[in-house]
């Protein structure tokens, strides 16, 4: 087994713009609104850029390869993520996603999920939950057309993460952002700004949670030699870490669990007993769970995300805020 690497599948939306090629030299014509960078589904299933594996797609590969690629403790039935790349030049819908148990009533996971911005502009925001606004007062302005006293817009920049829990009523606009997220396609879109798309109020009213409030996360940072690790969030659902590597980051994988990698910045290369990948910006990099010790050479910038043991690495952070 291998580090392996995927080709994007590009979406057009309604919503989208020209700022994924920031991070992609083959991006087609249109307003294109997603990259798909790692997706494991009946309607999207990634296909292997690289290696001997080449050509395949990464689920028939799972089912032949089964916990040697994703890990012992991990579905091989369902994946458990989905990563792509957003590009919202345009406000995205209003919108809510339903956790598992909704979800199923349309066949599909729940979506929990997260933002990092890669890009944004001089007035990006993001609206994170409602402010002063009861179920009643929300739709009350769902039928004057006019939500946006209710909704919590907050101003966002570069380099921002924000943690999007199931039931949480969000949206954005002017900003690129890597999104790793539960494997689903469920939104409930409350308004879209008339843009003539189908709109789902009684499912986003089921879900809605007027109780979460959104927040940028801080993290907790930790400098090693060589490079600078930042813990973001975890959950039974996924991780997510940034790696700052200025020279060299040593890892070992985990029989239990798969990792993943996602470059936002800059190049490198990752060494690994029977070869070695280049790793450059705009790339996701899967890590099999048998793969053993690897090393990250370079100067990047990678996102690191996995479905974790918890108790682990809680100790794993406990054990970081003791050394700092």
């Amino acid at each position: 087994m291998y580090p392996l690497k995927f080709k994007p599948y590009y979406v057009e939306k309604i919503w989208g713009g020209r700022n994924i090629s920031k991070f992609k030299n083959d991006l087609p014509e249109g307003n294109i609104g997603e990259s798909w960078e790692l997706s494991c589904r009946k309607d999207v299933d990634s296909s292997i850029i690289n290696g001997e594996y080449k050509g395949k797609t990464f689920g028939s590969l799972l089912l032949e390869k089964g916990s040697l690629l994703a890990g012992s403790k991990i579905s091989i039935e369902t994946f458990p993520l989905l990563i792509k790349f957003l590009d919202a030049k345009e406000e995205l819908s209003i919108q809510v996603h339903p956790d598992d148990e909704y979800a199923k009533k349309d066949g599909d996971l729940g979506k929990t999920e997260v933002w990092v911005v890669l890009e944004a502009d001089e007035d990006a925001n993001m609206v994170l939950g409602t402010k002063d606004c009861t179920k009643e007062l929300f739709c009350k302005g769902i039928h004057e057309n006019d939500l946006e006293p209710c909704l919590n817009r907050i101003p966002i920049n570069k380099g921002d993460v924000y943690f999007i829990k199931s039931g949480l009523i969000h949206t954005m606009k002017g900003a690129l952002v890597a999104e790793i997220q539960q494997n689903s396609d469920l939104t409930y879109r409350v308004y879209d700004f008339n843009r003539g798309r189908d709109l789902h109020i009684d499912k986003a009213l089921d879900v809605m949670d007027f109780s979460l409030k959104g927040r940028k996360a801080s993290g907790l940072v930790s400098k090693k030699y060589g490079y600078t690790k930042t813990y973001y969030c975890y959950n039974d659902k996924f991780s997510l870490e940034q790696y700052e590597i200025d020279k060299v980051l040593s890892e070992v994988s985990d029989s239990e669990r798969f990792y993943v990698y996602i470059c936002i910045d800059g190049k490198g290369k990752i060494i690994y007993e029977g070869g070695e990948e280049d790793i450059n910006i705009g790339e996701t990099i899967f890590i099999p769970a048998v793969l053993g010790e690897y090393k990250i050479e370079g100067k990047l910038t990678l996102l690191k995300t996995y479905v974790p043991d918890i108790k682990k690495l809680e100790r794993e952070i406990l054990d970081e805020v003791s050394y700092l």
